[in-house]
């Protein structure tokens, strides 16, 4: 205990505030020498549960980094897929034009012209196979929404070619499992 002068009060039956603030201080002096070890294990408890607190809130956010680079990388591939179907799509009436041209020099005596139609052709086809381009078989298989739009139909008198696909008016791709242009075609009923 700390010794300090206590003034005397003016009435004798009255505690000065300071004298009974010192009372408080040695109190809580006591208590505190009394139990150390129970406030350090307080003390531990609570650091304890702000590290836990901490740790839970970083493996958050980094979980939370994580979900956002994923969704980050995904968008860009996605991006880039769609800017190779948009040019793919373009290209497309040139295959088209490539198709109708060798079906022409098939019939014509022109075999240097087919044989140079059939190179360009085939260089072009190559190359878009790379990129994940296909072509939607179609002729004498079966009509199927997912892949066939119904340009006709025409009446076909053997039983097993009806709901076959009869003609195909315009070829359709897929570009890496997707849809990019459905095979136009004449289906038998």
């Amino acid at each position: 205990m700390s010794k300090k002068k206590i003034e005397k009060p003016a009435d004798p039956g009255e505690i000065s505030q300071t004298a009974a603030e010192e009372v408080k201080e040695e109190k809580k002096e006591e208590k505190i020498d009394e139990d150390p070890v129970a406030a350090l294990r307080k003390e531990n408890e609570e650091l304890k549960a702000s590290v836990a607190k901490e740790k839970d809130d970083y493996l958050r956010l980094m979980a939370d980094f994580e979900n956002f680079r994923r969704h980050s990388a995904e968008a860009k591939l996605e991006l880039v897929g769609t800017a190779n179907a948009d040019i793919i799509k373009g290209i497309l009436p040139v295959l088209d034009d490539c198709e109708r041209a060798l079906k022409m020099l098939k019939d014509a005596d022109d075999k240097v012209a087919l044989e140079g139609t059939e190179l360009i052709y085939n260089k072009l086809m190559a190359y878009l196979k790379t990129k994940g381009l296909e072509i939607i078989k179609a002729l004498d298989e079966k009509f199927d929404t997912d892949f066939h739009e119904a340009v006709a139909q025409i009446p076909v008198p053997e039983e097993e070619k009806k709901g076959l696909v009869y003609d195909v008016v315009q070829t359709g791709y897929t570009l890496s499992g997707k849809v990019i242009r459905y095979a136009k075609v004449v289906v038998g009923i």
